[in-house]
């Protein structure tokens, strides 16, 4: 092993356990490694940042941003609506949601597809009254499975396609390339999930509303103004600000008018009665301070939480909300969103002792207030995933069949090899922003950009590892292991691999890193590379073991009150089962030609 092979490795197991330890998010952790490679010489200066302007980014990015813009022609909305006639039959109600988000997630983005069904699937748990857990898991797995059909449907897809163009066969693999297999092992998944996979799954508690996850009654409490209180006719603000508890007046009721969300800035009179957000502790040290009493009835009416501009309603913190590792205090949600946290839940149990100062992280539930033309607006910002169901967004029928035609198309050009599949789709995003779907705040909101610096900055170190000798170093121990066995047996080795690899870091990392050493091993043993890389391809969607592997997965964790240990239970088995179906459609529709 030469200087330039130790470098990477070093590199290579420091970033590893970075993206383990999770204290540093992916992208941070991808331009550390960029920067240690090109620092050290293993990476010219002049192309450390080659990787941004790679094919592979600039298509990924096109897909966020044509996703965005169909969920807004709303296109999709006409299919969740016909969700609603799956019935009470819960075989039935799994196997609709799974059909129609793998579905979906061949054409989307995981992510988006899985935002889309949330809101859909805990609807059906509490109108079913059965626990969220029984619906969530299998779905973000769904979602998993569809990214396998195209080669838009993950990001994997597409980074495989670009290797295979740069260093193998010199052609990309086209749009359905992917099918045979992808669609083979998403059905296999999808009837393993519904007939067996749920059953050994744990049945956490289920929050089959927002009452029995928050009970609002044990921290919301109304007060009441005395005639002659020396705090009439002051501020909301100024009554806050009057003690040193985590206080906050989110209800005002008056001569029967109630004011949700009031602002900080409303006066009150006597007889006032003020809805007030406090711990037992805080709400004691403020009455005494103001001389406020408690209102007289034992019984909290929720509806003063929310009028007909106000809403009150639950969302998901995601892998990459600006949220992550701050508190409702410290980011003055209300004074610069407008947005009162009542709530916060942490794998299906809510936190009662001050929700304001903990620390954000992705799978949180929060119960939120706020106006409701705007707090919808506010949770992209936010990096929230709401997971009640809004109203449909049902657009006009000419302008959904426009959006189709438009996205319809670019998957024609390249499928047929017409233009390049980053043309083809960055052309579609063009001309869909031109035609009014999306605005340009949406088209920098829908990028994923935590992904897009993660590939852009990961490329160039996986071309570090090819031109050191690394990738070749690895794929001659693998074929040492393999040595006296069939070409099957390497081909299970790089698919196993990658999906243990992708069970700890981010999808698109374990694909970059892994397409290399899977093109050596293939010129190891004068096999073609497209077995190999589509071993790759499938391995690196298939995160099954983990909250961590992949964003959908994490996303489920807190609204499914799931714990860590628990994915494994039906994952562990899916993977197994995506293997023995895998290596037999790879080596029929791409034989190794040996």
């Amino acid at each position: 092993m030469d200087s330039g092979q130790l470098i990477i490795f070093s590199t290579l197991a420091a970033i590893l356990v970075l993206f383990v330890w999770g204290k540093w998010r992916y992208d941070l952790v991808a331009l550390f490694a960029l920067l240690v490679v090109t620092i050290l010489g293993l990476v010219p200066a002049e192309e450390a940042f080659s990787g941004f302007g790679h094919p592979a980014v600039i298509t990924v990015a096109a897909v966020l941003i044509v996703s965005r813009a169909l969920f807004n022609s709303g296109m999709v909305d006409y299919i969740v609506r016909l969700m609603g006639r799956a019935g009470d039959n819960y075989t039935v109600q799994l196997a609709v949601l799974l059909l129609a988000v793998t579905i979906f997630s061949g054409f989307m983005n995981n992510i988006g597809a899985l935002a889309l069904f949330l809101p859909v699937a805990i609807r059906m748990a509490r109108k079913s009254e059965r626990s969220p857990s029984l619906f969530l898991m299998p779905l973000a797995f769904g979602s998993l499975l569809g990214g396998l059909i195209t080669q838009v449907g993950t990001p994997p897809n597409i980074i495989i396609s670009v290797f295979r163009a740069e260093t193998a066969a010199g052609a990309p693999f086209r749009m359905f390339d992917f099918v045979p297999v992808g669609a083979g092992v998403a059905l296999a998944g999808i009837i393993f999930i519904v007939l067996l996979g749920w059953r050994l799954m744990p049945q956490r508690k289920g929050n089959l509303s927002r009452e029995d996850l928050f009970h609002i009654e044990d921290y919301i409490t109304e007060v009441h103004v005395p005639k002659k209180s020396s705090l009439t006719g002051k501020r909301l603000r100024d009554l806050e600000e009057s003690t040193d508890g985590d206080i906050t007046v989110v209800g005002h009721l008056r001569n029967g008018q109630k004011f949700a969300a009031p602002s900080p800035y409303r006066t009150f009179k006597e007889d006032d009665t003020l809805v007030i957000k406090a711990n037992a502790e805080d709400l004691q040290d403020f009455i005494d301070t103001t001389g406020l009493k408690l209102a007289e009835s034992d019984k909290f009416d929720e509806e003063a939480l929310s009028s007909e501009e106000i809403a009150v309603i639950e969302a998901t913190v995601t892998k990459n909300s600006i949220l992550e590792g701050q508190t409702a205090r410290n980011y003055k949600l209300r004074s610069r969103y407008g947005v009162n946290m009542l709530g916060l839940a942490r794998q299906g149990s809510r936190l009662r002792s001050t929700p304001d100062t903990v620390k954000f992280r992705p799978g949180d539930v929060l119960l939120l207030q706020g106006p409701g033309d705007t707090l919808y607006e506010v949770l992209p910002t936010l990096g929230l995933l709401p997971l009640v169901e809004r109203g449909l967004r049902v657009g006009q029928p000419r302008r959904v069949l426009l959006a189709v035609i438009i996205f319809a198309s670019a998957i024609v050009m390249a499928a047929l090899g017409i233009l390049p599949i980053q043309i083809a789709f960055t052309g579609a995003a063009f001309i869909l922003v031109i035609a009014g779907f999306l605005s340009l705040k949406e088209i920098y909101e829908s990028v994923d950009w935590p992904v897009i610096v993660l590939l852009g900055a990961m490329i160039p170190v996986s071309g570090a590892l090819e031109t050191t000798g690394g990738a070749q170093l690895i794929a001659g121990g693998i074929l040492n292991l393999a040595a006296d066995y069939a070409a099957w047996l390497t081909l299970t080795l790089v698919l196993v691999g990658t999906m243990f690899l992708s069970d700890l870091v981010n999808n698109a990392a374990a694909a970059v890193l892994m397409a290399p050493i899977a093109i050596s091993i293939a010129g190891g043993i004068g096999s073609n590379a497209d077995p190999f890389l589509m071993a790759v391809a499938v391995g690196a969607s298939c995160a099954f073991l983990t909250p961590i592997g992949h964003q959908s997965n994490t996303l489920v964790m807190g609204p499914g009150g799931y714990k860590f240990s628990d994915y494994w239970r039906m994952g562990l088995p899916l993977e197994i089962i995506i293997v023995l179906v895998a290596i037999p459609l790879i080596l029929y529709f791409w034989p190794t030609g040996l």
